[in-house]
């Protein structure tokens, strides 16, 4: 059934096939095609415009217009028939895009201080199990997040805590990004995709003491809302000079 409402708009004498739309769509609605971006299904974009400010042509925009319904279902089927494809080592994620091909690393064999070198020894060994790692990147039917303990990091921790990946990462499953100059919206929308399929077992949200993070622990828990799930959520916020100044519990 059509009905009149937002949609994506792709101008092609203006797109330049860079592929840069591509990973930002959640939902997989737009391919590169004949070296033009094509949004392959009217029914997969749901019209939020995730997609718009990483396109350097200025190529798209959101129109209203008639068109199918938003089908979450068929969206659902459309990545999981994705998901299926991508386990081949000759299939990318997404045409345009190899840094979002997706990857699962192994480090359960690790004891627990594996992140922190002895004196004279090597670099501390990386606890990263899955890539991409940008929330934007990162398909909600990602067989890493299926059953995982999620962490969702402000982008600039990393940075400034140095054990990370010793205190936060290791067990974990990761998705960063930035609060501030992101999409609040395709944020929210993103995390209630990832709650409604993966089965998510428990949530730690890390931000930076300053105002512009703290709307990402707001951002999980109004997707998970969305969702209709109740999942243990722990926020945890860290200085700019490195040191964890508080850890509280958030009602899930």
């Amino acid at each position: 059934m059509n009905v009149k409402r937002k949609i994506i708009q792709i101008d092609e004498e203006r797109c330049n096939g860079c592929g840069q739309c591509v990973p930002s769509c959640a939902e997989g609605a737009i391919q590169i095609v004949n070296g033009k971006a094509r949004l392959i299904s009217d029914q997969y974009c749901d019209g939020l415009g995730a997609c718009l400010g990483e396109c350097p042509q200025d190529a798209l925009k959101i129109v209203e217009r008639e068109a199918p319904e938003f089908d979450e279902e068929a969206v659902e089927q459309h990545l999981h028939t994705a998901a299926r494809q991508n386990e081949k080592p000759s299939a990318p994620v997404h045409a345009g895009c190899p840094s979002a091909a997706m990857r699962s690393f192994d480090h359960a064999g690790r004891g627990r201080d594996s992140a922190q070198p002895a004196e004279g020894a090597g670099p501390a060994a990386s606890e990263l199990t899955n890539w991409p790692v940008q929330i934007r990147l990162v398909p909600p039917t990602a067989q890493f997040l299926k059953n995982a303990d999620l962490l969702v990091a402000a982008d600039c921790v990393p940075v400034a805590y140095p054990a990370f990946h010793k205190d936060f990462l290791q067990g974990r499953v990761v998705l960063l990004g930035c609060p501030k100059f992101d999409d609040a919206e395709a944020y929210i929308h993103k995390f209630a995709q990832i709650f409604k399929t993966a089965n998510v077992k428990s949530v730690m949200v890390v931000v930076m003491e300053v105002p512009c993070c703290q709307g990402l622990p707001a951002m999980v828990k109004e997707g998970m809302d969305v969702a209709g799930k109740h999942i243990p959520i722990e926020k945890v916020v860290v200085s700019a000079e490195g040191e964890i100044l508080k850890r509280v519990p958030l009602a899930a």
